[in-house]
């Protein structure tokens, strides 16, 4: 995957997504900022989830053996999974066992992050996404751009194409003469998935929460498909990160005001499905997966990044994903938080990795609308010192802290600087500077400094 700046350089070539994203995040933004002034409490609620979740960073341990403990007394199955490879092949085993080559998605960013899709397909497995833009995530053979609405770099002329060109293939098709008016299209969904949703006897889902108190597992959606996929199957498998444990019951009170206000805008999300280990005769599978994440708990400062309760706030806000999306990232974490979560959990080797931190203007947006109080500029900026390039940043930053530190010494640059400014170029410096002065004029050099313009013109006419 190329680096982000090649990545956003494409991006802002397409003029038809700048505008989709554009139109989306503000929407979004405005229900979220009406919504939150009607808290007063509204800062009183973040610093308790900020609060709830630093509990848990810090005594995961204990709160996983006992969210194990509570899953199994109620009849599940608890797994433990190291990496995304091991995840894969606990959940493949587990379909292959039941003998179905078919299971139906309740959306699950943490499968995404694992590519489970994909590797049940290389096991002759077709995993079906229900959640509506998923779904046009899937029928396009497309990616996820945003963690709260996957498909929002369509719009629904394209909604529209992808359904009567690609849903055939799928399973029931399209309708004839199908328009592109909202109600149309998620009618046609609607007609698609049910059809799934009677026919598959396993479903696989991640959680927004575990509550370790009680192994109960919360799914917060808005259109019911979750509800199906949770209650119909035959046996249940759920993904879920290790950092989505919530200590008791109670902490669940203070997530469920933050997170719909955070994420779309609502005072209350319109489904909420909870469980606790197997239900109703059904076969129930827990996968607690870490795939870094215990890496990213030893990162002192990064470490607040688990905090994450996947809301999107911080995507709405970035002046940077407005108008280059989230394919930029080349992540299924896309925006300001992938570009901390990402390269914390999957380190910075790679030429992707190593940019996500720089993907940002620092702005401070993404931590004035964290509902858990992330400082995701402060990780950026810690995550930019550890990059490949950095010991180079250092290094200038050292000279020039060297020279800064000594009147004398800046007083000899800043002469020797007006003695050479012919040397400077007019329009582009080389090496390092390029980038920066390709969009922007250099400064010229003065003839003289302040300090010897004042020499001249004050003291000396005294």
């Amino acid at each position: 995957m190329p680096s982000f700046p090649r990545n956003a350089e494409k991006a802002l070539a397409d003029s038809q997504l700048r505008f989709n994203l554009r139109k989306a995040t503000h929407t979004i933004r405005a229900r979220r900022g009406a919504v939150v002034s009607e808290l007063p409490d509204w800062h009183e609620l973040r610093a308790a989830g900020r609060s709830i979740k630093d509990d848990v960073l810090r005594n995961l341990d204990r709160y996983l053996v006992q969210a194990e403990e509570a899953v199994v007394r109620a009849g599940g199955h608890v797994h433990w999974a190291s990496d995304a490879a091991e995840a894969n092949r606990i959940v493949t085993g587990l379909v292959k066992a039941t003998g179905e080559t078919r299971v139906m998605k309740v959306k699950s960013m943490v499968t995404q992050e694992i590519g489970l899709n994909e590797a049940l397909e290389r096991e002759g497995v077709t995993a079906y996404e229900t959640d509506l833009a998923e779904l046009i995530v899937q029928l396009g053979d497309d990616w996820p751009s945003h963690i709260l609405v996957p498909a929002i770099h369509r719009n629904r002329s394209e909604i529209r194409e992808i359904f009567m060109e690609h849903m055939g293939e799928w399973g029931r098709p399209a309708p004839e003469g199908l328009s592109d008016d909202p109600h149309a299209l998620a009618d046609a969904a609607r007609l698609h998935l049910r059809e799934r949703f009677l026919s598959t006897k396993v479903g696989v889902s991640g959680a927004n929460f575990l509550i370790a108190e009680t192994g109960t597992l919360v799914v917060l959606e808005s259109e019911g498909n979750g509800r199906m996929c949770l209650t119909l199957p035959q046996t249940l498998i759920s993904v879920v990160g290790i950092e989505k444990i919530l200590p008791t019951w109670r902490d669940l009170e203070v997530f469920l005001q933050l997170l719909p206000r955070s994420s779309t805008g609502e005072r209350m999300n319109p489904y909420t499905s909870m469980w606790a280990g197997a239900t109703e005769g059904q076969e129930f599978h827990l996968v607690l997966l870490d795939n870094g994440r215990t890496k990213v708990l030893a990162d002192e400062i990064g470490r607040q990044a688990l905090r994450c309760i996947r809301c999107s706030a911080c995507l709405n806000v970035c002046p940077v994903y407005e108008r280059v999306g989230g394919h930029a990232y080349g992540s299924v974490y896309p925006g300001p938080i992938g570009a901390i979560l990402t390269p914390l959990m999957r380190g910075m080797e790679s030429e992707l990795d190593a940019s996500l931190p720089y993907a940002s203007s620092l702005c401070g947006a993404c931590y004035d609308v964290c509902p858990v109080a992330i400082d995701i500029p402060e990780v950026l900026v810690h995550l930019r010192s550890k990059a490949p390039h950095a010991p180079a940043e250092r290094a200038g930053l050292g000279a020039a802290g060297w020279v800064l530190g000594r009147s004398v010494r800046l007083r000899t640059a800043q002469r020797l600087a007006a003695h050479l400014r012919g040397l400077v170029p007019k329009t582009r410096l080389p090496g390092p500077g390029a980038a920066w002065t390709a969009t922007r004029d250099v400064p010229e050099v003065p003839p003289e400094s302040f300090r010897d313009w004042w020499r001249r013109t004050q003291e000396g006419g005294r």
